[in-house]
């Protein structure tokens, strides 16, 4: 576990482990919910611990997505936006999910239809994505670059983060690479089989096919 500096502004807890890591995720929520905020409180937290650790906030962002890297999490993240979720889109939802905190992401990724019991989901409920304000968008790219920032913002070396987490066995994704069956994530019928929560909270108004 790390502190920090005396200062008044403590860092609180790191990632030093998975615990920590929590904490330390929970806590920035605390601190503010405004995404690019937000980035910034854990970008600069970062910058003032040890390399290691960055590293570990790395590597613990990228393990938290292999649960929710599923056809089934497209498909709920795809209903929850109406149709709109690209690859691209899912990408940055699964960050998103993750800065919920630990109890919902671990919610979620038992069953994607589970994202019906998120705070931050129920919000979005019963407005069209073209009404939701980006800071409520279901989306937070940043959570992946943040570690990579504050080791380049103590090194000052560009993408320097990439030769220490080789070091360590472990290569940054870039895109989803979804586990479990492929299914029509625009297919009512299933959409209302696999996701029935998800199904009635947020009826589709983009054209789908039965």
């Amino acid at each position: 576990m790390v502190t920090g500096t005396g200062d008044g502004d403590e860092l609180g807890f790191v990632a030093v482990d998975v615990v920590d890591f929590w904490r330390f995720l929970e806590r920035s929520g605390e601190a503010t919910t405004h995404p690019q905020r937000r980035a910034e409180w854990l970008e600069h937290r970062l910058s003032r611990v040890a390399l290691d650790h960055i590293v570990d906030f790395q590597i613990h962002v990228d393990t938290a997505r292999r649960p929710i890297d599923t056809w089934d999490m497209l498909g709920a993240a795809n209903q929850i936006m109406d149709g709109l979720c690209s690859g691209d889109s899912f990408w940055y939802f699964q960050p998103w999910l993750i800065a919920q905190g630990q109890r919902w992401w671990g919610h979620a990724a038992q069953h994607p239809d589970n994202l019906a019991d998120l705070p931050a989901v129920q919000a979005l409920a019963g407005r069209r994505p073209q009404h939701w304000p980006d800071s409520e968008w279901p989306h937070w790219e940043d959570l992946s670059y943040v570690a990579a920032r504050a080791y380049d913002h103590v090194t000052g070396q560009d993408d320097g983060i990439d030769d220490a987490l080789g070091e360590r066995g472990h290569r940054r994704p870039c895109d989803p690479k979804m586990a479990g069956m492929s299914w029509d994530t625009d297919s009512l019928a299933t959409i209302e089989r696999r996701l029935p929560r998800l199904s009635r909270m947020f009826p589709r108004h983009r054209h789908f096919h039965a």
